[in-house]
């Protein structure tokens, strides 16, 4: 059966079944204990199989975007293969892990299955819609491109239950490890079937523009450092660092969530706000780029997104919302608040690249110079958390918690036997101490915004036309 030419199904349809497989990457921290404890080793150390895998998304977009270029068929079918073998190659060194308790092996192939191979998958697959939705979508590309985009940043709300199911299903005592069922490899199998489904049927579905003229072989087409050089360098350096910022504020906040929820005494809701700070982190994807075909500059977006993140910021940062939070309700209000802009701005400053980046260079070479791009969101994978645990560590004043309680001192969760290594570690003075350093740096991204990015799109053609009259 013919698929009919239209930009629905050959282009926004796609992008959500390959977006909205791959999204579930940030689905991690509903398993990364249970894989810890099946495995045998403690959580910090299967952690870096999230850092690696947003690390090798980044660095196969950018060097995998010319081939998304060229070919979107074989570009998405190179992520249909990667991702799904990254799923149920983490699956089997889970179970591997599981009867080899503590092995070192087990270990490095979930960093490669999940990190490495779903890596690649993962770039090719977030790239591979862009462009072709961009060219369907003509006079709504920011529209068109947070659809997709906000399928990625969705994954999450809609994956996350069924996950837990799934992890719950097997645990019936025939087969546990530290209290862990078989569902934590098993989950991967099922699912991986199941994204390559989805995946394979948008990679079938994906199609160009009929009137869309790619270069034929041989023939010349501008270099991407030749197209990023038709404007001042500073300008993509600019779009780069003002991405790259974003992100690693973002995940910074992101990756604490969990925490600073159980800081402000809203751990019994822990899992209602995750699913609202997702939505968000949706809605600015989709909204954002939206409101950005309205204005004249897209780079206004971003603007909008780093002020209203330092006000949040400031404002917290003032009243010390994380560390007086618990029991005050306007306190509360502003630290939620601030959770749900960040993840907003967040997934806001993703959808609105790839367009802002077609209004500064064109549409020629925009797959490949938007992988370049993505890599800044590859080195924030290795920097954004990092960051924020490196400040947290700092910080001497401890909470440990296991379940919905929490101790207010080592020596309190000593008397009761438990095991601090085991305990996740609570600083309500650390997360707040993270709030100076995401402020500081939204306010370097605000000065490059304002400083390096030129003016693009209805605002560059206005002004190039008020000169023009002037001249006369």
């Amino acid at each position: 059966m013919k698929i009919p030419e239209n930009k629905w199904l050959r282009a926004a349809i796609p992008a959500l079944l390959l977006h909205c497989s791959i999204g579930t990457v940030y689905c991690w921290s509903v398993f990364s204990q249970e894989i810890a404890d099946y495995i045998g080793f403690k959580k910090k150390a299967v952690e870096w199989a999230f850092s690696f895998a947003i690390f090798f998304l980044g660095m196969s977009a950018a060097f995998l975007g010319n081939v998304v270029e060229k070919n979107i068929h074989k570009s998405s079918l190179i992520a249909t293969i990667c991702f799904t073998l990254g799923m149920i190659g983490t699956g089997f060194f889970i179970m591997y892990g599981g009867k080899h308790q503590g092995s070192g092996l087990a270990l490095a192939g979930i960093f490669i299955c999940y990190g490495f191979i779903m890596g690649i998958g993962l770039g090719t697959g977030y790239l591979s819609p862009v462009k072709t939705l961009m060219l369907w979508f003509k006079d709504r590309k920011g529209l068109a491109t947070g659809l997709a985009v906000a399928g990625f940043g969705a994954a999450k709300a809609f994956a996350s239950p069924i996950m837990t199911k799934l992890l719950n299903a097997w645990n019936d005592g025939t087969e546990k490890t530290k209290g862990v069922g078989s569902g934590v490899y098993k989950m991967f199998w099922i699912l991986g079937g199941v994204y390559f489904v989805m995946m394979f049927v948008g990679h079938l579905m994906l199609k160009k523009p009929e009137g869309w003229h790619e270069p034929a072989k041989g023939e010349k087409k501008p270099g991407i450092l030749e197209t990023i050089k038709t404007k001042p360098i500073g300008n993509y350096i600019g779009i780069w660092l003002m991405f790259y910022i974003n992100i690693t504020c973002g995940l910074a906040l992101i990756s604490q969530e969990k925490a600073i929820v159980k800081c402000i005494g809203l751990v019994g809701s822990a899992g209602l706000i995750s699913t609202v700070s997702a939505i968000f982190n949706a809605g600015g994807r989709l909204g954002f780029s939206a409101w950005a075909d309205t204005l004249k500059d897209r780079n206004t977006i971003y603007k909008l997104i780093f002020i209203i993140s330092i006000v949040f910021t400031g404002l917290v940062m003032i009243t010390s919302g994380i560390i007086k939070g618990e029991g005050n309700t306007l306190l509360i209000f502003l630290v939620l608040a601030l959770i749900f802009i960040v993840n907003a701005g967040y997934g806001g400053g993703f959808s609105n690249v790839p367009t802002l980046l077609s209004d500064h260079y064109g549409m020629g070479s925009i797959s490949a110079i938007h992988g370049i791009t993505l890599s800044a969101w590859g080195f924030a994978g290795l920097t954004g958390n990092q960051l924020a645990q490196l400040i947290v560590d700092k910080t001497d004043k401890w909470l440990y918690d296991i379940g919905n309680h929490v101790y207010a001192s080592a020596e309190e969760a000593k008397a009761l036997g438990l095991d601090l290594d085991t305990l996740d570690k609570i600083s309500p003075k650390g997360y707040q101490n993270v709030l100076y350093a995401t402020g500081a740096l939204y306010v370097v991204a605000l000065v490059v915004c304002l400083i390096l990015v030129r003016p693009s799109g209805k605002a560059a053609e206005a002004k190039a036309a008020k000169k023009a009259a002037a001249a006369k």
